[in-house]
């Protein structure tokens, strides 16, 4: 089941770019900034976390400038996110074609994946800013990157996935979905490091799939973070049990999404 899940999206991978790139052109049609949005969104919440908890709080950064400390998390975070929020609902907001036409219906949320894609480009395109302006030494931790930004797409394609056919079949999730998100932005290192949190307690964090991640976006960025490759071991096998579980749910449910709809 899971092999032919996969062969459908290559078969209709050109249906998932349209319908991606149609995301974009709606999200950023008659803005005035444009696709600057991506990265004004990040921008402002590094800002609001640097003057709040840097600053005023005193919140450790490990050593590490704060805009760098915070922007080369919430880049990655702002991308699972908005993922997970619209592959969440793209079952919904797209019922009229579900009715309409045959698809293999996980297009929709592929879609919201590879959409907001653009989003994390140009946001990493300000984190190099950042990281030329404070002058931060980058090493050869940085070949890491195309395995995190990987990693990233599928545990946020795979839970983005699972919400969608949840929410086909039960309408309350999409009002539990953005609670559960803004939780998860607390119970990910994002605003702390790991170190903060003392070491008998760390084992939670690491059950958080995000936080492995985002850690090691941060060691890619400034090689003075220290990585728990356990952490994002644990990241990478349960985004793996995600992925699997999701696409056998979706599977056994998507032929009454129409019906549903």
């Amino acid at each position: 089941m899971r092999r032919g899940t996969i062969q459908e999206l290559w078969s209709y991978r050109e249906l998932a770019y349209f319908l991606a790139w149609r995301d974009v052109k709606v999200r950023y049609k008659q803005t005035v900034l444009g696709v600057l949005w991506a990265a004004i969104q990040p921008f402002f919440t590094m800002v609001i976390f640097t003057m709040l908890f840097g600053k005023l709080a005193g919140i450790s950064t490990d050593g590490i400038p704060g805009p760098v400390f915070y922007f080369s998390a919430l880049v990655p975070w702002t991308y699972f996110s908005s993922t997970v929020t619209n592959a969440g609902t793209s079952l919904l907001t797209n019922r009229g074609l579900l009715t309409k036409i045959y698809f293999p219906r996980i297009i929709l949320p592929a879609a919201a994946a590879i959409s907001t894609l653009v989003d994390f480009l140009i946001g990493s395109v300000f984190l190099i800013g950042f990281i030329i302006y404070y002058q931060v030494p980058l090493g050869w931790n940085l070949l890491l990157w195309p395995a995190l930004v990987v990693l990233l797409i599928l545990l946020a394609f795979s839970v983005g996935m699972l919400f969608s056919a949840l929410t086909v079949k039960y309408r309350d999730v999409r009002y539990v979905l953005p609670f559960a998100i803004q939780v998860l932005l607390f119970a990910t290192p994002i605003i702390y490091p790991v170190s903060m949190i003392p070491d008998r307690h760390q084992w939670l964090l690491a059950l958080n799939p995000l936080s492995g991640l985002i850690e090691a976006f941060r060691h890619v960025v400034a090689p003075s973070q220290t990585v728990h490759w356990n952490f994002l071991g644990f990241s990478a096998a349960i985004t793996v049990a995600v992925l699997v579980a999701g696409m056998v749910y979706f599977k056994r449910t998507e032929k009454a999404f129409a019906d549903i709809v």
